[in-house]
């Protein structure tokens, strides 16, 4: 919004150009959205507690989780609000890539309060029905990969590439739209699983989100795209913009998240974050350096399919608990030390995979 005002202004004084620049649009988008979560977080943070929006703990978890009892929840609806405004005030509204990234994203936002919501009503942690949700989720998904397969531009749109294989790629044909959905409801329903621990999904999506900056800058850029033979993606450059507001939500709710936490995002967060982080890798066409940035929710994902499988095949479990960070709690980490270094190993994947862009 304001680009068009900036654009208005810089006929008086041409000094407003400079925010014609995408980078200062980026770094503008992660500010104001860090900005707009330190001023409103507290104030929700009380408002949901007087509502006792309280999440709801499993019951068969650590004993450790017990002291949760009370902490609100729904904490994603803050974190959306901040996106949203961010976006709307710094990105170029007139860009596909944008709107489609923003109602993917407030879609599955929206799945997660309904989910959020019948949690708090019953007092349960059962929510949406598995079915019901993965529904929903689908559709979602499925009308975002037509839309995108279908308004795509050139070949190199629908392009996979493959991470540190310079002549290696894939024209997808029709295949995208399959890739493209199970990208969006597999990271969203990962990074779901994830966040289970005060700050554990939170910080890896900030990391994601800032690399995806990288990745969406190049494939936007003509120049930098072709000197790194990646895909070229006209107007996929301001979903830097998008992934700044990401990052800097995400920082200022880490601000109210972090342990002991304040508030959880609920699944009106998680859902929303990883439907948002796997769409913008679609675009930039990154999905598989994606799997290797979300190797933690990869592995956490895994850990499930592995204990549920294991469970009704063997009748044995591998882990003591799944997700694996509960196998690491009852293992005796404290849960700091599982967050931590749970984030040290996606901050190690993150940097391994802006390698890719230039070892090719």
């Amino acid at each position: 919004m304001l680009i068009y005002l900036s654009q208005y202004l810089e006929v008086f004084d041409s000094s407003f150009h400079v925010f014609q620049y995408l980078t200062l649009r980026i770094v503008l988008g992660a500010l104001t959205a860090l900005l707009i979560m330190l001023v409103i977080g507290n104030p929700v943070i009380a408002y949901l507690t007087n509502l006792q929006m309280e999440q709801s703990i499993r019951l068969d978890g650590p004993k450790s989780h017990l002291s949760k009892l009370g902490t609100p929840t729904m904490g994603g609806l803050l974190i959306l609000a901040a996106i949203g405004v961010s976006t709307f005030l710094w990105a170029d509204l007139n860009n596909k890539f944008v709107w489609i990234a923003l109602i993917v994203t407030f879609s599955f936002g929206a799945i997660g309060w309904l989910d959020d919501y019948l949690k708090v009503l019953k007092k349960n942690s059962q929510g949406i029905r598995a079915l019901h949700k993965y529904i929903l989720q689908s559709a979602v998904a499925i009308l975002a990969a037509f839309f995108l397969f279908y308004s795509a531009e050139s070949p190199s749109d629908t392009l996979l590439i493959v991470p540190f294989l310079k002549s290696i790629s894939f024209n997808l044909g029709m295949f995208y739209i399959v890739l493209t959905y199970f990208v969006v409801i597999g990271t969203s329903n990962a990074v779901n699983l994830t966040d289970g621990l005060d700050g554990l999904a939170i910080m890896p999506i900030v990391m994601i989100s800032g690399a995806l900056i990288v990745f969406a800058y190049v494939a936007g850029n003509t120049n930098f795209s072709t000197y790194l033979s990646v895909p070229y993606v006209r107007g996929a450059g301001e979903l830097a913009v998008f992934c700044g507001a990401i990052g800097g939500a995400g920082l200022g709710f880490l601000w109210f998240n972090t342990y002991p936490a304040q508030i959880f995002m609920g699944d009106s967060g998680s859902l929303a974050l990883g439907a948002a982080i796997g769409i913008v890798a679609v675009c930039v066409r990154q999905e598989l350096v994606l799997l290797i940035m979300g190797g933690v929710f990869v592995a956490e994902t895994m850990s499930v399919i592995i204990q549920v499988a294991s469970f009704k095949i063997y009748g044995k479990r591998v882990f003591r608990m799944a997700p694996i960070h509960h196998h690491f709690e009852l293992k005796g980490w404290p849960e700091p030390r599982v967050i931590v270094r749970f984030w040290i190993v996606t901050a190690i994947l993150v940097l391994l995979s802006l390698a890719s862009i230039k070892i090719r």
